[in-house]
């Protein structure tokens, strides 16, 4: 197919839809317990020791590795993080970093380390970018400028819906939180999946065929600007989901192409069944606060917002990808 790259592989052989059935939760099945993982002060001081070894130890931050550092009790925490992330809520909130006795870099060489006991740390960008800062550039959302890097709702979503080889884990550490807004909220795809098994299965069924993603200029010059790829396959009895309604829409403008009307009443439909209150839960960031996520089954959103008036106090994450195959390359 000319102007795309060609994921349809992925997609599933045949009409019948597999089931999610007894998979994945809903809102009244979690609670702050669920995906909370506190650090023990033993875990706090581990931190502290890693904060003085590099200031004793200057090295680049991107050669920084746990294995250079005696972090058990972390390295525990972690598990748990990854645990909750892999079979229980789909995401966990490592309740937190001492952001307030370290300088802010020091802080991130600590998340840079410790990320990568989710899985290895990728580039987020073509150009190589390791850690994205996520907050409001002032550039207005369009072909080429990312929904996180302006102030604007994003619609539930996984990370690089469009991506050759997607994230498994994604992780955010707040600097600062919005004055107003930008509240992250979850569902499980798993529950996505068997609502619209029941309430609209065509339109599931359309979701199982490949669509067009915009790539949002995250390419190299005179490459396809749109992947061609199904929402949603399966991996060794686990969802695989590339959910973006935005992107979609936009990699049909992008490839100068008409949906097909089935695809339009697809991408109505999930935006509304993830949309639905009682599937999905709101968990506000804190300063400090760092949150991991399965990039595959679980959905987030993220609100408008309004930021300080104090440049030095704007809505500020630093946010990391996480795969466990594939090399560090942008495409892996």
């Amino acid at each position: 197919m000319d102007g795309t790259i060609d994921l349809s592989f992925e997609t599933f052989d045949g009409n019948k839809l597999p089931t999610a059935e007894g998979l994945g939760w809903v809102t009244t099945d979690l609670s702050e317990p669920d995906w909370t993982v506190k650090l023990s002060d033993t875990a706090l001081t581990e931190v502290a020791q890693m904060v003085k070894q590099m200031r004793d130890n200057p090295l680049p931050r991107l050669l920084r590795k746990p294995s250079q550092f005696q972090i058990p009790n972390l390295r525990e925490a972690y598990s748990r993080a990854k645990h909750i992330c892999d079979t229980g809520a789909g995401f966990a909130v490592i309740d937190r970093l001492p952001i307030d006795d370290f300088t802010i870099d020091e802080m991130v060489d600590v998340y840079w380390v410790l990320g990568q006991l989710m899985g290895q740390n990728v580039a987020q960008k073509w150009n190589g970018t390791m850690i994205y800062d996520v907050t409001d550039t002032g550039k207005k959302f369009g072909y080429g400028v990312r929904a996180s890097a302006t102030n604007v709702e994003l619609v539930f979503h996984t990370d690089n819906a469009f991506g050759i080889n997607v994230p498994d884990y994604v992780g955010l550490l707040c600097k600062h939180p919005a004055k107003a807004g930008g509240l992250s909220r979850f569902c499980s795809l798993y529950t996505v999946h068997q609502r619209m098994e029941h309430e609209c299965p065509e339109a599931l069924l359309r979701l199982y065929k490949p669509v067009h993603f915009d790539r949002q200029a995250e390419h190299s010059d005179g490459s396809a600007k749109t992947t061609y790829a199904p929402m949603f396959t399966w991996s060794d009895g686990k969802l695989r989901c590339r959910a973006n309604s935005s992107l979609v829409r936009k990699g049909y403008d992008v490839a100068g192409l008409a949906m097909d009307s089935e695809l339009e009443h697809a991408l109505q439909a999930i935006d509304e069944v993830t949309s639905s209150p009682d599937l999905w839960v709101e968990a506000p960031l804190s300063r400090g606060q760092i949150q991991y996520l399965n990039n595959h089954e679980l959905g987030h959103y993220r609100s408008d917002f309004i930021d300080h008036d104090d440049e030095a106090k704007k809505r500020h994450l630093f946010r990391l990808w996480h795969r466990t195959q594939g090399d560090q390359t942008y495409d892996g």
